[in-house]
């Protein structure tokens, strides 16, 4: 923190590697304790965030009365599958729904503020009832609850990436940081080429060959649709790239067209031509390394585990720069300070221009 505002010590909760974590510290928020299932992920929490309590164990399990009346803030997010476009989206139905287990923790905290992060799935029609449940809930605890889709494009972080945030604070209702990149801020978005080059990799991308789709799903743009076998999409390098997934790591690895076949076979397409047949020439995944700089990951972290863990791992995280947009302006409003404040400037490791054209 700056000058002689206080230290907000804080409960973090299904912390994965550590992204918001990244993002909280930079804005002077330190946890006292993370509670995360993966070991992978938990080593690689460690290697950042060392002095803390960590439990590598189900949050069901842990006893987390000690933090109650010391961690101001209590942030997380849990576990999404439930209601992904891309899981069964079973919801509350799910043992994999740990939305309870997160409201029992605030429950045994009681922090002066709530984070939490999940999937924008849970605004849809057919699920948002259980989204108004959660938040009738901490309105029951004293809090007043808000929430926003934020996409992590629009706050400088080269990828389209778009999350559910609610912030709960007990004084105030939280009011969300304006955007600082695209088409409603001063500064452009910030686009993939700031942290990938187009011919030379920073590591070893994933030996899995992109191959054309027997049936393609053509869509407006060439870097859209199923045109390709696997979940993996082409980049558009001059734009923000597609959000990277969890499953990553083989054919849902996202690509860089290094000879410019996507738009070619989109024109082709277009016009009527035939699907072409076999592997995309010049077509190369994206490396941990890059998955890990488009995230806004410092480039000196390293990931624990086998290479799928490390890719889930990056895939499953907030972005640290989106995080500490979201921090310094829960820091400034629970000590009583105007949203509008003018705020101070990231300064958790953002995109650098890495590669010169």
């Amino acid at each position: 923190m700056n000058g002689s505002s206080p230290e907000i010590q804080a409960v973090d909760l299904f912390s994965g590697p550590g992204g918001l974590t990244l993002g909280m510290k930079a804005a002077g928020i330190t946890p006292l304790c993370s509670v995360e299932l993966r070991p992978d992920a938990v080593a690689t929490y460690k290697s950042h965030t060392p002095d803390c309590d960590h439990y590598c164990r189900d949050i069901r399990e842990v006893d987390l009365k000690k933090y109650r009346g010391a961690a101001a803030l209590l942030y997380g997010g849990p576990p999404c599958q439930p209601f992904s476009t891309g899981g069964l989206r079973k919801g509350s139905k799910d043992t994999r729904d740990m939305l309870p287990a997160f409201l029992a923790a605030v429950e045994t905290v009681v922090p002066d503020a709530v984070v939490m992060e999940n999937v924008p799935g849970l605004i849809v029609q057919s699920r948002i009832h259980y989204l108004h449940d959660a938040l009738a809930s901490l309105r029951r605890m004293g809090y007043l609850p808000s929430w926003r889709i934020l996409n992590a494009s629009h706050y400088g972080v080269p990828q389209n990436r778009r999350r559910l945030f609610v912030v709960a604070l007990k004084t105030r209702v939280f009011c969300f940081p304006k955007p600082t990149h695209g088409p409603d801020a001063s500064l452009p978005l910030v686009p993939t080429s700031a942290v990938v080059s187009l011919t030379a990799p920073l590591g070893n991308p994933p030996d899995c060959p992109v191959v054309y789709a027997k049936y393609p799903d053509l869509r407006p743009s060439p870097y859209a649709g199923q045109v390709y076998n696997g979940g993996g999409r082409p980049i558009d390098l001059a734009k923000p790239c597609h959000t990277i997934l969890a499953s990553a790591g083989g054919h849902k690895t996202h690509w860089v067209d290094t000879q410019s076949v996507a738009t070619a076979y989109h024109k082709h397409l277009t016009e009527g031509g035939e699907p072409w047949k076999g592997t995309v020439p010049g077509a190369r995944r994206l490396t941990l390394e890059e998955s890990a700089l488009i995230q806004t990951f410092p480039r000196s972290l390293k990931f624990a585990g086998p290479r799928s863990s490390q890719y889930k791992q990056v895939g499953d995280a907030v972005p640290p720069l989106l995080a500490e947009h979201l921090a310094r302006a829960i820091v400034r409003q629970m000590q009583g300070e105007n949203p509008d404040a003018a705020t101070h400037l990231p300064s958790v490791e953002r995109p650098q221009l890495l590669w010169q054209s």
